[in-house]
């Protein structure tokens, strides 16, 4: 009998060294909002075997504020940010000490790295999180990983873990991103309904053009969805990193020989760090509008942005600013750092470097400077 065929990326995924592993909120508490001890073991377990067989692992873990809500009498998820602070500022304390409890049955020393969006976004906070992530690993420690949901605005807030985790992903140089949920794997449509395909492998972005993902997890203690975790995989996977999609229930057989849920092949290179933060970690102050012609150079010739194949400007930005590259559908093509302040911008669009003062005849976004979007 002819053995299966393993495809490239789970073959990557079983095989990889330093890895993240997301796990949702729902997967760790149960209905009324409090941690389920036995859910949270089989995960450490899985995971604790991963790092005896030789394996880096950080783990990303939402049910801070799920695991909240029991001890301040709380019956639901608070939609105000100050509750789910509270929740959150209650639940993290037991949430790391249910994990370094676990982790400890192993021998595994646990560090708790909190972020918000800020330590993302901002160039030098991005540092030193991969510094500091960098040196938990190499001291032997799991690092577990949340966002700092007591102090995140609305403004700063990733929104969910999902996101974080493919962030987090790069920003360790990862080898392979597992997301765990409670479903098994991603389907064209909702899996509770006929007709919907299960999904096995993904080998490029336009695999799933046509899925209907939801955006809300059925218990209602999550904030992510498949919509977020398809989000996720195909940011990591665009960049470079593999991505393995299935239920916590599976993640022993996931972390092992990862022979279920969904697989995500790369779709992309891998950027480096400063051209990852620049593509997908920071924020955009602005967006530029292009023609056919610039939208070529830049995507497909990898070219420098000009003046004139400039057609509009939105947005109030200073030069130095990350701005996005739109096409003429208003496709976001590209990210950049922008050589202009925006009220220089439309006197200049539109036109040949030639024609320019000389003191303007420059790149508005250089190709050292702008990353491409797979589209």
């Amino acid at each position: 009998m002819t053995a299966p065929v393993v495809s490239p990326a789970r073959t990557a995924i079983a095989s990889a060294h330093r890895i993240v592993v997301k796990v949702g909120s729902s997967s760790l508490t149960t209905a009324e909002g409090g941690l389920d001890p036995a859910r949270l073991d089989a995960l450490v377990d899985a995971l604790a075997a991963r790092t005896a067989a030789g394996s880096q692992v950080v783990l990303v873990s939402s049910g801070a504020i799920a695991a909240g809500l029991a001890p301040l009498r709380i019956s639901r998820r608070p939609r105000d940010l100050a509750t789910q602070q509270a929740a959150a500022s209650v639940g993290q304390l037991t949430l790391a000490h249910a994990y370094a409890n676990s982790f400890g049955r192993y021998s595994l020393t646990v560090g708790q790295v909190l972020l918000t969006a800020d330590d993302v976004v901002r160039r030098s906070h991005y540092r030193n999180a991969q510094r500091t992530f960098d040196r938990l690993l190499a001291l032997g420690t799991v690092p577990v990983v949340n966002e700092n949901d007591t102090v995140a605005t609305e403004e700063i807030r990733f929104g969910d873990n999902d996101r974080l985790a493919a962030l987090v992903a790069h920003l360790i140089g990862a080898d392979a991103l597992f997301l765990l949920s409670d479903v098994d794997a991603l389907y064209s449509g909702d899996p509770r309904k006929p007709g919907a395909v299960r999904i096995s492998e993904v080998a490029s972005a336009s695999d799933v053009d046509g899925v209907q993902a939801g955006s809300a997890g059925a218990s209602g203690l999550g904030t992510g969805g498949m919509a977020s975790k398809l989000a996720a995989a195909r940011l990591a996977s665009s960049a470079g990193i593999p991505v393995l999609l299935t239920g916590a229930t599976e993640a022993a057989r996931a972390l092992t020989t990862a022979d279920v849920g969904t697989a995500f092949a790369p779709t992309g290179s891998r950027l480096s760090a400063r051209r990852f933060w620049l593509g997908y970690a920071t924020d955009a102050n602005g967006r530029l509008h292009l023609d056919d012609g610039a939208v070529a150079a830049v995507v497909g010739r990898r070219r420098s942005l000009l003046a004139a194949g400039i057609t509009g400007v939105d947005g109030d930005f200073e030069a130095g600013d990350v701005v996005e590259l739109l096409s003429l559908a208003g496709e976001v093509v590209a990210r950049g750092v922008v050589g202009y302040d925006s009220a220089e911008l439309p006197s200049l669009i539109g036109r040949k470097t030639h024609d320019l003062p000389e003191e303007q005849r420059r790149e508005v976004v250089h190709a050292d400077d702008l990353v491409p979007l797979h589209r």
